[in-house]
C-alpha cells in the first residue's frame, strides 16, 4: 500500500477511521461524494485544502478495501 501514502488512520482523529493526510476528511465521505454524482472538481472546490490525488487516493484505497477477503477459522 505504498502508493497510498495520502491516506492515514490515527486512533485520535475521526475515530481511527481512514482520512486524507490526517484531516478530518475520510475515506468514507469522499467516496459518498463520488457515489452521490459529485465530480471531482466539485469535491475540490467545496474542500479547497484537498487535492486531486487525496481523491485519487481515497477510490484506490476503497476499492483495495472492497477485494479484500475475509477468511472465516473454523471453531475450535
Amino acid at each position: 500500500m505504498g502508493q497510498l501514502n495520502r491516506i492515514t488512520q490515527e486512533p485520535d482523529v475521526m475515530g481511527g477511521k481512514a482520512c486524507i493526510r490526517g484531516m478530518r476528511v475520510t475515506v468514507g465521505m469522499i467516496v459518498g461524494q463520488i457515489g452521490a454524482g459529485h465530480s471531482v472538481d466539485e469535491i475540490l472546490a467545496d474542500y479547497p485544502y484537498l487535492e486531486r490525488e487525496d481523491i485519487m487516493q481515497a477510490l484506490r484505497y476503497a476499492a483495495w478495501l472492497a477485494e479484500e477477503r475475509e477468511v472465516v477459522l473454523a471453531s475450535a
